[in-house]
């Protein structure tokens, strides 16, 4: 089961909505990986919320989703498809 709470720092709203749009998306962390330039263990350590992304590599990943990347830091963007998740 996924955590409902808010997250509390940014890195941790990237995490969670990188998570998401990937999800819906149904691309795996490699397909995604590999469009953005990046290793498959990046992005699982992005996704946890264990690494500091770099600005430049957050666009490339909202690039490679084809989501804008004021989406992936906005903490209410994906909010209410967790509530419903959980139902």
């Amino acid at each position: 089961m996924e955590n409902t709470t808010k997250p509390s720092t940014a890195r941790a709203v990237f995490a969670r909505n990188l998570r998401i749009a990937r999800r819906l998306n149904d691309v795996s962390q490699e397909a995604l990986a590999l469009q953005a330039g990046m290793s498959r263990t990046y992005v699982s350590e992005i996704e946890r919320g264990e690494r500091n992304v770099s600005i430049d590599n957050m666009g490339a990943l909202a690039d490679a989703l084809g989501v804008a990347l004021r989406d992936l830091v906005d903490p209410e963007m994906f909010g209410g498809l967790l509530e419903k998740a959980n139902k």
